[in-house]
């Protein structure tokens, strides 16, 4: 059986924790191609589940980590990785069995990376230990699909139960697309995070123009936020007839992923905000969307609303590509941070509003004490007629 976090943890994150083995390229090869290095292998703590958590500690959040390592020296640096960003890691167990997961990670130069992840000890987290992990304090849950689906489910159940919101990032996507219990797990969501490539895998979609992401609303999630790159972020919260956003209604849940979603009837009325994007300049987009959704769900669990929690989250985002290896830097948290603090006038309110900077899509793969709370969000973009 597993334990339960700390009591002050507000956001648990369930997910994968892996050892990234980097090396840089100028190129990713052809098949059957042969590249050469351009450095040597460098060694990062990573996993799309530990890059969250590591994220929202070092900006400030009171999170725990559920996850499974191996008694291997990989295994123990996660775990300091994971202490030193204030995560707390009584649900992180030790496999003896299986070695921690291992990620191998070419980045190109223009920062594009292509990743093979070996799950090792992630494939032992158990449902179990999961639902022993939700505190009574857990106000948000974050899952991934880097971890067993009776996991992830689990983590569905965990949340529904404690009345904690679940921030559902489905990568990779296949493993919902083809869960048969899918439509449970997606009537949970809120939000459903994904990037362009997932959302086209769920919807079913064969080109980027066939995929809406008002479409998302109709696998029966209550909210979804999609990065679009350089286009910046889109969320998308569901209404009642009356025009108002309803976080908590779930929706007709489907049998399961649909193969053609606009095949289907009439779709829920959704409310669509766009967040237009900056240029920064590239430097690593591994774990960039993990940074991403890690800062989503700290802001959801201090209370903020949706699009104002996708607003930081950008900022976030863009950081995290700005700088190498999958983790956000305590250095990066520590500049958001005081750039927040510094937006704010003496009696706290934002001195300027200023725009999100872009987020690149999530990648598929996936320090010290946090910093003080952050000020408001950047503010939103414009918002869409109701779909």
């Amino acid at each position: 059986m597993g334990r339960s976090t700390a009591d002050g943890v507000t956001l648990l994150v369930v997910g994968s924790a892996n050892a990234d083995l980097v090396v840089r390229v100028d190129r990713h090869p052809a098949p059957g191609e042969t590249v050469l290095g351009t450095s040597g292998v460098a060694v990062h703590a990573g996993g799309k589940g530990a890059n969250q958590a590591v994220a929202a500690g070092r900006l400030g959040a009171r999170v725990g980590f559920c996850g499974r390592v191996g008694a291997d020296a990989y295994g123990e640096r996660l775990t300091a990785e994971l202490r030193s960003a204030a995560v707390d890691t009584t649900a992180l167990g030790t496999e003896k069995t299986v070695p921690t997961g291992i990620a191998l990670i070419t980045v190109a130069a223009d920062g594009e990376n292509a990743i093979v992840v070996v799950p090792g000890a992630n494939t032992a987290l158990t449902a179990a230990e999961v639902t022993a992990a939700v505190g009574p304090a857990v106000r948000v849950v974050s899952a991934q699909c880097e971890v067993p689906m009776d996991a992830v489910r689990a983590a569905a159940r965990a949340a529904e139960r404690h009345g904690a919101r679940l921030v559902l990032n489905p990568s990779p996507p296949e493993a919902v697309r083809d869960d048969p219990d899918s439509g449970q797990l997606l009537a949970c969501a809120d939000p459903l995070v994904v990037n362009e490539h997932e959302m086209r895998v769920l919807l079913g979609a064969a080109s980027a123009a066939e995929a809406d992401p008002r479409d998302l609303l109709r696998l029966g999630v209550r909210s979804a936020v999609v990065t679009l790159g350089g286009a910046g972020v889109t969320v998308v919260e569901r209404e009642d007839v009356s025009g108002g956003v309803r976080e908590d209604v779930r929706g007709d849940v489907p049998a399961g992923v649909r193969e053609d979603v606009r095949a289907d009837a009439e779709p829920p009325r959704g409310r669509t905000t766009r967040l237009p994007a900056v240029p920064v300049e590239v430097v690593d987009t591994t774990g960039a969307g993990d940074a991403f959704t890690g800062a989503l769900a700290w802001r959801l669990a201090e209370g903020d609303g949706l699009v104002e929690a996708a607003g930081w989250a950008v900022r976030v985002g863009a950081a995290a590509v700005g700088e190498s290896g999958a983790q956000l830097s305590s250095t990066a948290c520590g500049k958001l941070l005081a750039e927040s603090e510094g937006d704010r006038g003496p009696d706290g309110k934002p001195a300027q509003e200023s725009a999100p900077a872009a987020v690149p899509d999530p990648a598929p793969a996936s320090g010290p004490a946090p910093g003080p709370a952050p000020g408001p969000a950047p503010a939103p973009g414009a918002e869409e007629p109701p779909a």
